[in-house]
């Protein structure tokens, strides 16, 4: 009598980490034990958890960790990132370092540098970067050393970096917690309407183009996110704003901007590198593109940080400088503004 058994092909977009073909004559062992002894640095724990996250696959079917392997067993451990993404090499590359002790650094990220390895950006991040210049970071939850938070690849500003597993736990529970002091300054497409406001909306992925981050309303989908805002500066058809982030998600102040109808000035991915706002005439289209050479990216910097010292218990705040093709193209649009005079400001 046969039976037709139908295999669960893993993923697509899953990668191959891990392959072991169970040995002829090896006893049925739980598959974490097995597994533990067979991977490099692999403790119970973490292969447990991978079985839980649905990561080890049996001859393509999913299992758990009780599942006992057997001889002739294909174990594989499929993961969404190539195998590559989580090694790193030490490069030799220049950090502009604000502040530095035995527990932690603070540093200044400039544009179009990415703060870790991942899909298309495998070397000259800053991960590469602290793993040359630095000994013995600790590892965060993804493997990845130093790190307590990030920010994206053309946003520039201030990051702090642990260099202690105490530290490390200490600060990641400080952003865990809402109680850091972050300060971000963006330039936003057309006029904000209020002085100042708050932007409350769960953050995931956008059903439809996995590289955006989107909005949603209800309140089981995605990650609870807070940005408080307020005014800095008009300039009719852009608005120079700050943003307090009370919580930190992936692309959130670029996400609950355009949200509320105010883009981000140049930001490609969420639609910001078009004229939103403003004329039809083409003096106006050659300011904008001038504007967008002047500055190639999303009008965006993480310019205070504050936290807790992890050791001293003193509350320690950093201030950076707008850089320069922000403050470039922000003084193209006060010059423009001015120009226009009160007009645009009542569009």
């Amino acid at each position: 009598m046969s039976h037709n058994i139908e295999l669960q092909e893993p993923e697509d977009d899953l990668f191959e980490h891990h392959r072991f073909e169970v040995p002829k004559g090896q006893a049925p062992t739980r598959i974490d034990k097995y597994l533990t002894f067979l991977i490099p640095n692999a403790t119970r724990n973490k292969i447990q958890n991978a079985a839980a996250n649905g990561d080890i696959y049996v001859n393509d079917v999913p299992v758990k960790s009780n599942y006992k392997a057997k001889p002739f067993d294909v174990i594989r451990i499929l993961l969404s990132h190539p195998p590559f993404e989580n090694r790193v090499d030490p490069e030799n590359i220049p950090l502009d370092i604000v502040y530095e002790d035995d527990a932690l650094l603070v540093v200044n990220k400039p544009a179009n540098f990415v703060v870790h390895p991942g899909h298309g950006n495998y070397t000259g991040t800053l991960v590469n970067a602290l793993a040359y210049h630095f000994d013995h970071l600790p590892m965060n939850s993804s493997e990845r050393p130093g790190l307590v938070h990030r920010i994206d690849k053309d946003t520039t500003g201030l990051l702090v970096v642990a260099k202690t597993e105490a530290a490390m736990s200490h600060l990641a529970k400080q952003f865990e917690d809402k109680s850091t002091e972050r300060e971000y300054v963006a330039l936003v497409w057309g006029n904000v309407k209020d002085d100042a406001g708050t932007i409350v909306g769960n953050i995931a992925r956008h059903v439809k183009d996995r590289m955006q981050m989107a909005v949603f309303e209800d309140s089981t989908i995605g990650k609870h996110a807070v940005t408080h805002y307020k005014v800095l500066e008009r300039f009719g058809y852009v608005t120079l704003i700050s943003c307090q982030l009370e919580t930190g998600r992936t692309h959130q102040i670029r996400v609950h901007m355009k949200h509320i109808g105010h883009t981000l000035f140049n930001d490609a991915r969420y639609g910001g590198d078009v004229i939103l706002k403003g004329t039809t005439f083409t003096k106006y289209k050659q300011f904008v593109d001038n504007c967008f050479k002047i500055l190639p990216r999303q009008a965006l910097h993480a310019k205070t940080l504050g936290f807790i010292h992890p050791e001293t218990g003193k509350m320690m705040r950093f201030d950076t400088e707008i850089p320069q093709d922000m403050m470039d193209c922000i003084e193209k649009w006060r010059n423009y503004a001015k120009s226009i005079g009160d007009t645009i400001l009542e569009e």
